[in-house]
């Protein structure tokens, strides 16, 4: 658990053990680090009144309280995918500390569509948006995904989750869910549902491109997860 704090939060906690193990332990955790962190920013939202300036700050709260580190992520991802390359040479992209015209266009678009759809959402909904959205870290290192690098975070955590601890978990932030979207229990699940299937698409194609995950494809599945979740439960 202090693994998952300190990874996925701008948390100062002491790891203890960093292993394989430990790792499969906080990585299956994610999801209720997520639904905590949503909690605060959840209730920030409801403090400084629910409106777009309460989205603004929220959004930028959340990329405080993790670093950035997420968007770092779907920004080095973004990149590489975009450069059309494949294998060690969409790697060594990834690994550049600059950003290029993917990465500002993928940061400022999942910005702007959080900060948009938090205007529509429940203090709730963000708790299970922010859950879905660290149930991606739980379904890229799930067993059966490989990572791309023999080193880094990426292989420290690559297929250290049983697929029956993510099925465990999906069902649990679907059913938190119901109550995101007043009067439409079948929006909140749906709308995980649906950020998870692309989230899987996502992880296929960067296996394919890649060759596995790193640290970074993790990232861009947060994000991307908890994206596609506020839209879903903005729609009405």
């Amino acid at each position: 658990m202090r693994l998952a704090l300190t990874t996925l939060t701008v948390l100062p906690v002491r790891t203890g053990r960093i292993d394989r193990r430990a790792a499969a332990v906080a990585m299956s955790a994610a999801p209720l680090i997520g639904a905590l962190l949503g909690a605060l920013l959840a209730a920030l939202f409801a403090l400084l009144g629910q409106g777009l300036l309460a989205a603004t700050v929220t959004v930028a709260a959340s990329a405080l309280l993790t670093r950035g580190l997420h968007l770092d992520g779907l920004a080095d991802t973004a990149d590489a995918l975009g450069s059309y390359r494949r294998g060690d040479a969409a790697l060594a992209i990834m690994k550049k500390s600059d950003i290029g015209p993917f990465g500002v266009a993928a940061i400022a678009l999942t910005l702007l569509i959080q900060a948009a759809a938090l205007t529509e959402l429940t203090p709730w909904a963000i708790v299970a948006a922010w859950a879905a959205g660290r149930l991606g870290v739980t379904l890229a290192c799930r067993r059966g995904v490989p990572s791309a690098r023999p080193d880094g975070l990426g292989a420290l955590v690559a297929a250290t989750v049983p697929v029956p601890v993510v099925i465990l978990a999906a069902a649990v932030v679907a059913a938190g869910a119901v109550w995101a979207v007043p009067g439409r229990p079948w929006q909140g699940p749906a709308a995980v549902a649906g950020a998870l299937l692309v989230a899987v698409l996502l992880l296929r194609h960067a296996v394919r491109r890649f060759g596995g995950i790193t640290g970074d494809v993790i990232g861009a599945t947060v994000e991307v997860t908890t994206t596609l979740t506020v839209i879903g439960l903005a729609v009405r």
